[in-house]
């Protein structure tokens, strides 16, 4: 790489600061390697600075607000879009104030640059018609049927997030404990166990009986691609499009048009408040890291809402303690970062 100070100081954060000092996720580097490598190319288109020789010099409230604009303006992000990539500026920024302070007061302009204001948007899910649907259209019989509905079942049952599932491995799974659960590793590389329930223990086994996956195999993805290799978060949005689509051809009702593997975490929580379950085991279930964030889906449900007003005078959230635990350029090196 060559050595200017912003890709000597960018190549740091990413193998040091971001993974290993911060705990970030894997997706979450990704999101932060993409954010830097359109700030580049906008560096590069825009301002006419070529990637290789952007310095930290360059990293000004100007370029960063230019940057945003840009995004918006000429490839028409989202605010939320928007927020993402200035949260990953920003990191970088505080990143420097420690490890590079020469440019302090620059570094306060672009900390100080606000987040835009988004509207949050209702809650989109399927109920349990919409996912025996969806679950139906799953044959079992096909080479990769089995995984699949094993796939769709845990993100229905249990909520799991895209990057828990594709990140399971075979000693994760104990499907002899008692109850029957999976250790999962959530956001801020936090592990909860979830259990299996019963409806599901019976498909998560005959799917580890059918890949002859043991104890000595105990490093190994549970979840492999035709190429056997592990799920991206494109392909997991793939097979649920697939059945979604399928589904939707015969009930359309059932279905929402933009059903996607959060919507079935979400689907999962309104799930578990329709059963009753109360909100601070959905939070660690769900692995929520305050039960505000959960309580959204209480918001969210009429029928809560009604038994919560008419039962007024009881506490909706008993102290009860949780019961799960928890040679290239810059831009060259950014784009092959950690896909080796």
């Amino acid at each position: 790489m060559k050595t200017t100070d912003f890709a000597h100081w960018i190549s740091r954060y990413f193998t040091t600061g971001l993974a290993e000092e911060q705990g970030a996720s894997p997706l979450t580097v990704d999101s932060y390697r993409y954010t830097f490598i359109q700030f580049l190319d906008f560096m590069e288109q825009v301002k006419g600075i070529p990637s290789g020789e952007v310095a930290v010099a360059d990293l000004t409230r100007e370029a960063v607000v230019g940057f945003l604009s840009h995004l918006e303006e000429k490839r028409g992000i989202c605010p939320v879009t928007r927020n993402q990539r200035l949260a990953a500026i920003k990191g970088f920024v505080h990143y420097l104030n420690g490890e590079y302070p020469d440019y302090l007061e620059q570094y306060q302009l672009i900390l100080g640059i606000p987040a835009k204001k988004t509207e949050r948007k209702a809650i989109s899910f399927i109920g349990k018609e919409g996912a025996k649907l969806l679950l139906s259209q799953v044959d079992l019989r096909s080479p990769n049927g089995l995984r699949d509905y094993v796939m769709l079942l845990l993100l229905y049952s249990v909520g799991l997030r895209v990057s828990e599932l594709i990140g399971i491995r075979v000693c994760d799974v104990n499907t002899l404990g008692s109850p029957p659960s999976i250790v999962v590793m959530g956001k801020g590389r936090k592990a909860r166990r979830v259990p299996l329930f019963k409806e599901v223990l019976p498909y998560v086994r005959k799917y580890l009986d059918s890949m002859g996956y043991s104890a000595t195999k105990g490093s190994e993805l549970v979840f492999k691609n035709h190429m056997q290799v592990g799920f991206t978060r494109q392909g997991i949005n793939y097979l649920i499009k697939k059945y979604a689509d399928m589904a939707r051809k015969e009930n359309p009702q059932l279905i929402p048009d933009d059903l996607s593997p959060h919507k079935l975490r979400h689907s999962a929580a309104m799930g578990m408040l329709e059963s009753g379950l109360q909100l601070i085991y959905i939070r660690d279930l769900l692995g929520h890291v305050s039960v505000t964030t959960t309580e959204r889906y209480a918001k969210a449900n009429e029928k809560f809402k009604r038994e919560a007003l008419e039962k007024a005078a009881e506490s909706l959230l008993p102290n009860v303690k949780p019961i799960w635990k928890k040679d290239k350029n810059v831009k060259e090196w950014l784009k092959s970062f950690g896909k080796r």
